[in-house]
This record gives C-alpha cells, structure tokens and sequence, in this order.
C-alpha cells in the first residue's frame, strides 16, 4: 500500500492506529462520542451525510464531481501528481545528486568569471583533442597560446588581426544590447572592403595621402548601406533581422565575386580572380617598419572609448539600452523603437565596414575572393566573451585573434589542420553558454529522499 507523506500512526493495542489527539470518551453503549452532535439516522439504518450523495452511475458506483481520470497504458489511473513511495521502502536517503538551483539575483560575480572558466574549459578540451590526435599536449598549447606573445612581430600579427574583430564586436554590443541581433556583420565587412576598394582603384601613383580617409569612409558608408536594408526590411516589412542580415552576407560574397571575377578583375592577373594591387598613397599607414600593425589599430581603441562613452554616459546610448531590457518600459518612456533599431543597425554596419576598409586597404592591398575572413561571425563570440562591454571587448578580441594566429603557427609547425581553429571558436561558445548558466543558478550537491527516488522510478514506468 501507500505511505502518506507524514510517518505512520503507532499501532494501539486491538491493532488500530493512535490517534494524535485524545481518544473520545465512551458512550454507554461502548461507542466513541463525536465532537460534533450525531447525524440522524436514514430509513435505512445508516447516517445521513450533510451534503446530499452523489448520484449513482449506470454501473452502480458513485459519479465523482470530477471526469475520471485517464487509464495508462496498463489500465490504472495515473496521479495528477507523483505516486507516493512504496511502503516497506523506508525513508532514508538516496544517491547523491547535483541539482541547479534558481538564484535570488543574478550573480555579478560569476558574470565576470564566467568567461574565464569557460576559457580554461576550452583549454582542458583541447588538451584532450590534442592528445586524441596522437600530438603533445604540452606542446600544442605551447604553439597556440605562447609562442605567437613571444616576439615583437608575433605581437604585432596580434595586433593586426584583433583589430577588425574589436571594431566589429563593438558595433555588435551596441546592437544586442538593444535587442537588435545583427548576425550579418560578415557581410557589412565585405561590402566595406568593396566600397573601399572602389575608391581606393580610382587612386594613382600621384594621389594625395588624404585619399586614406576617403577609403575609410566610403568602407564605412558602405556597410551603413548594407545594413540599412535589415533596418529597413524591420521597420516597414517586420522581417526578421536574423535571417535577412544572414543571407545578405551571401549575397555579399556573390556580390564580391562578381567583381573580382568580372569587371574588377586585374588584366595584368594572369587571370586571377583579384583587382589590382592598389597604389601606395591608398594604403593604410603602418605604425612601425617591417611590422604590418597599421593605424587601424588606435582607430580601433579611440572607438572603444566612444563606445563606452555612448553607452553609459550619453542618453541615446541610456535609450538604447532600455529599449533593449525593457520595451514596454521605453515605450511608456515615449522612447522611439524604431529610431534605436536604425541607429544600432547603421551604427553597428559602420563599424564593420570600417574594418573591412582596413582589412582591404591595409594586409590585403587589394580585393580576392578571400576578403570573407569569418570576423564577422567570429566577433558575435567575441561581443559575448567581452560581456557586451567595451572595455571586455579588447580582451576577448586579443583572445580570439591568439586563435586565429595560434592555428596557423600549429598547423605550419606540427602539421594539424587549419579547421582547428574554428574548432577552438565553438568550444569556447559553448563552454561559454554553459557557464553563463551559473550566474542565475548554483550548483547544490543534494542526497534525495529515498522514498522520492523510488516515486520517479515509479513514475518513470508508468508514463
């Protein structure tokens, strides 16, 4: 049979459970007296209830006042709630198991650490699939991770390829922020690469140096415009931001290969598919001889001062982010949704078009096929890693840029494929997501109850 859910009655002596309260005194006939007067007698013998009996079914049986429950499979009635334990199965603990438990408020703390368990997560898994592919551990790490910090070029190399990750992911932190998911930045890069390709071909030998500053803007007006279409398919079409700033990326390669394979290509090429090689007063300025780290690099940290000056200390940057935590709040606010879902988009197209001008303009110094890097995917881990913050940006960009370096330095040195390092990229996403889950839960090491353990086995079996 069943246990209640309190522990049994102790028996009595003529075998009957005693009851927690004083026994009732006797009647003279030997019956026990109710606290309450007797109810009278029915023509048949038995007690009339206070309320009137249920009438009886065609079967015989009383029908409930509620509709009877389904069967199971094997003809008994499932429980609106857990079977009790069975009887006879005592009530001491069970297996120990680790349980999530909800928080009472998000923890600060695990935010900021979040980030740092996840990287030493991806590490130890690495460790692992470096062994798995019959490498040195040790030494594996040791190429990814040290050997690109160990010289003034390697830093430099550093530099170069976390700077079009920094402008990218700051851009993408003000959009997500506003609850505006830009996942088409990829895309906004390339056709800043292509608008500022366009103008830095029209340069000559002769061209002033100011021209550099053209190349820019057109690279940034170039991703504005690319973005403008999602902003502008939300706001007229209420399409979905997602999917069309994805396939527009697309459409950007095709874009880009029509050009290059079409009427930008190089007649000098040797039939190559690529423009020609663009002149010299076009081409970023570097920061130091022999070292290809260029000014797009304290472009890029002067636009992690703006960005945290618009987000925290400017009152559109304050609208933004209400529109993006609470709507219905910046509504009543008389904040304007649509005039945040067009700056975050355009803004965050600038930022990406610029480092594709710089990309261009600068390592590349010309347009390829090859122009589509993957920084545009790879700064959405990057804006993520970072917290979404300005300043944890840097961080992370230097982070995934020592992925990107470290993975052709592993791959020259002890021949592992190049996919290793967008391996490297979803294991620290992923680890990344699961650890974020700590900081609305905790982790509680919990021994249940044997009785419940036994209830969701009982459970289990009859779903």
């Amino acid at each position: 049979m069943r246990l209640h859910h309190r522990p049994p009655l102790p028996l009595a002596p003529d075998g009957t459970r005693v009851h927690h309260r004083l026994p009732l005194p006797l009647a003279p006939e030997g019956m026990r007296l109710h606290d309450r007067l007797p109810l009278p007698l029915a023509p048949d013998g038995t007690r009339v209830h206070h309320r009137p009996p249920l009438p009886l079914a065609p079967d015989g049986t009383r029908v409930h006042h509620r509709l009877p429950l389904p069967l199971a499979p094997e003809g008994t009635r499932p429980h609106d709630r857990l079977p009790l334990p069975l009887a006879g199965e005592g009530w001491g603990e069970g297996p120990a198991m680790l349980r999530l438990e909800p928080r009472p408020q998000a923890s600060a703390a695990m935010s900021v650490l979040s980030p740092v368990l996840a990287l030493a997560l991806t590490v130890v898994i690495g460790t692992v699939l470096f062994w798995a592919l019959g490498k040195d551990p040790l030494r594996a790490l040791q190429v990814f991770f040290v050997e690109p910090l160990k010289t003034g070029y390697g830093l430099s190399e550093l530099a170069l390829k976390a700077t079009p990750l920094l402008l990218i992911a700051l851009g993408l932190s003000v959009c997500f922020r506003s609850n505006v998911w830009n996942i088409g930045a990829e895309g906004q890069f390339i056709m800043g690469a292509i608008a500022a390709g366009g103008v830095a071909m029209m340069a000559g030998k002769d061209t002033s140096r100011a021209i550099v500053l053209a190349v820019l803007a057109a690279g940034m007006l170039g991703g504005m415009a690319w973005a403008a279409i999602v902003a502008l398919l939300r706001d007229k079409a209420n399409a979905n931001e997602i999917l069309v700033s994805l396939m527009l990326v697309y459409v950007a390669e095709m874009v880009l290969s029509y050009l290059v394979y079409g009427p930008w290509k190089d007649p000098g090429g040797y039939n190559f598919p690529q423009t020609a090689s663009f002149a010299e007063p076009t081409k970023i300025p570097r920061l130091f001889e022999g070292w290809r780290v260029n000014v797009g690099t304290p472009i890029a940290l002067a636009g992690v001062v703006a960005a945290w000056l618009y987000l925290f200390r400017h009152y559109a940057g304050y609208q933004l982010q209400v529109g993006g935590l609470a709507p219905a709040a910046a509504r009543y606010a008389g904040f304007s949704s649509r005039k945040a879902l067009w700056m975050a988009l355009l803004g965050s197209g600038a930022w990406a078009g610029l480092a594709g001008a710089l990309e261009a303009a600068g390592p590349l110094g010309q347009l390829t096929p090859h122009v589509p890097a993957g920084y545009g995917f790879a700064a959405i881990i990057v804006a993520f890693v970072g917290r979404l913050h300005p300043v944890g940006v840097v961080f992370a960009s230097i982070l995934m840029s020592l992925f990107y370096i470290g993975g052709e330095l592993a791959q020259s040195r002890m021949g592992l494929p190049k996919s290793l390092t967008g391996v490297f990229q979803g294991l620290l996403l992923f680890t990344l997501l699961a650890c974020d889950t700590l900081i609305a839960y905790r982790v509680r090491w919990r021994s249940a109850p044997r009785g419940q353990a036994a209830a969701r086995v009982v459970a289990k079996e009859t779903a």
